[in-house]
């Protein structure tokens, strides 16, 4: 028997990178899936968002792991359609029991500014608030909601920038904090009702996000028009363990656990799947 044999989960972003992985994941150990994704681009962000091909090609991994799947395109900033969404899939997979708020969005660089920081804190914090929201009446005792945060989210440093020069990254680092403090207050008032939330937070994770000409030039701000070539060996300097990124099954893995009866006990953590970044880029004061 699979380690979520029977579950139901609801997936946001689902449509490639993290999302596709934890959906694929999550398939293979027994669950079935309401899976959303925009599956269109957002003017600010500096690289191609998911399409509907992807969300098809999703369906098709899920389903080739034997497991059912309701994929449908909504805008986590509308709660509305998320509910709509979710609600789709209840009526056809019977229930809920995990919600996995991974939607994000990274609008580095992003013009006009101000809308970069205004795309990024609807998609990464109203977004994952929305997801965790329209979900909460169909949960039952057993649950369990993970929202996936960042490294970026623990750091001290941040993203610094100039102030003003960059308001996307610096927002993606606030709305990943606000999300991790949001789970935290969340999973106190839930546990009386025995139904568990979480926080993962990964580091550099090879995705499209990452490989992009924006997160280059944010990790190769001395070069004009930094390539993959360039940018990648300075990925390196996030993580205290020697590598460059992890891969998304990395993260899966850990939503797995937290999906799993095996986490039954575990609420209001803050996961980190981050390679010791962490250790590297917090001040720790005994």
């Amino acid at each position: 028997m699979g380690r979520v044999e029977g579950k139901v989960a609801f997936i946001t972003g689902a449509a490639r990178g993290q999302g596709r992985s934890h959906a694929v994941r999550l398939a293979e150990e027994g669950a079935d899936i309401i899976a959303v994704d925009l599956c269109r681009n957002i003017s600010t962000v500096g690289y191609d968002l998911a399409g509907p091909e992807d969300l098809k090609e999703t369906v098709r991994l899920v389903e080739e792991k034997g497991r059912r799947i309701v994929a449908v395109q909504a805008d986590v900033r509308d709660a509305a359609q998320l509910r709509e969404a979710l609600e789709r899939g209840i009526a056809e997979l019977g229930k809920v029991d995990v919600v996995v708020a991974q939607a994000g969005i990274a609008p580095l660089h992003g013009e006009p500014p101000l809308q970069a920081w205004s795309d990024v804190i609807d998609v990464n914090l109203i977004g994952t608030i929305n997801a965790i929201q329209v979900a909460l009446p169909h949960l039952t005792a057993g649950a369990s909601i993970i929202a996936v945060g960042s490294a970026a989210a623990l750091m001290n440093h941040g993203m610094v920038q100039v102030p003003g020069s960059n308001p996307g990254g610096t927002g993606y680092a606030f709305a990943k904090r606000t999300l991790s403090a949001y789970v935290h207050e969340l999973a106190t008032n839930l546990a009386p009702h025995n139904i568990r939330a979480n926080v993962v937070h990964p580091t550099n994770c090879n995705t499209p996000m990452l490989q992009s000409e924006p997160m280059y030039r944010s990790f190769r701000p001395d070069l004009e028009n930094p390539t993959r070539e360039d940018a990648e060996p300075a990925f390196a300097v996030q993580q205290a363990m020697p590598v460059r990124h992890i891969e998304p099954i990395e993260i899966s893995n850990a939503i797995l656990f937290l999906a799993s009866e095996e986490s039954r006990f575990m609420t209001g953590t803050q996961m980190r799947v981050d390679a010791g970044g962490y250790l590297k880029w917090h001040d720790f004061h005994v």
